[in-house]
């Protein structure tokens, strides 16, 4: 089975020294000290000039800018902190996440920092959470943008999450959203070789 995010980032926080010549602590007070605030400047810092590798550094700057605590060990954290500012959207994203979960029984939700990702060998889906709706993304490549299937506007997910449909109650995710998910899905099964 695949490591998840949070055994990545524990056996980086466990191996720091050994494999970047830094502990953790070390790494946090050198960015500490060059004033950077932003996620993107302080991973290329480290990239560019301590020559760690992405993974690394990602660790580093997201530990840094999470006041020093881990990122990824509780899931259940990430999934919470994702209703801090929407918690009356908490039933309609259960209900959705049933619904793909029913769809794709070989499906996991794995919450990340900023979004929620549906993964079956590669992630197929992925949902953030807005105040007044839920941005479900989806894999489509060059399939043509609608009204109903907008461009992304998603946080997180990697780039081939190309599209996107704003759901706002269940009923939105209706066969032709479910035609696209299927889309999706057969798309990342592709990408793999089956």
């Amino acid at each position: 089975m695949a490591k998840t995010a949070g055994e990545f980032e524990q056996e980086f926080i466990q191996t720091a020294k050994e494999k970047t010549g830094k502990s953790l602590e070390e790494w946090l007070e050198l960015v500490k000290k060059t004033g950077y605030s932003k996620q993107m400047e302080i991973l290329n810092w480290l990239k560019k000039e301590h020559q760690l590798n992405h993974m690394q550094a990602q660790f580093v700057a997201g530990i840094f800018l999470n006041n020093g605590q881990v990122v990824y060990q509780n899931e259940s954290n990430l999934l919470e902190n994702q209703f801090a500012k929407c918690e009356d959207m908490r039933p309609l994203f259960d209900a959705v996440s049933k619904k793909i979960l029913f769809n794709f029984p070989d499906a996991q939700i794995i919450p990340k920092k900023t979004y929620v990702s549906f993964t079956a060998k590669k992630e197929f889906a992925a949902i953030n959470i807005k105040p007044k709706e839920i941005r479900l993304g989806i894999d489509l490549g060059d399939e043509p943008f609608t009204e109903d299937l907008q461009k992304t506007k998603l946080t997180g997910p990697m780039p081939r999450i190309s599209h996107m449909v704003v759901i706002q109650h269940i009923n939105d995710l209706n066969e032709q959203v479910s035609f696209h998910l299927q889309q999706s899905y057969n798309r990342s099964h592709k990408k793999q070789g089956n």
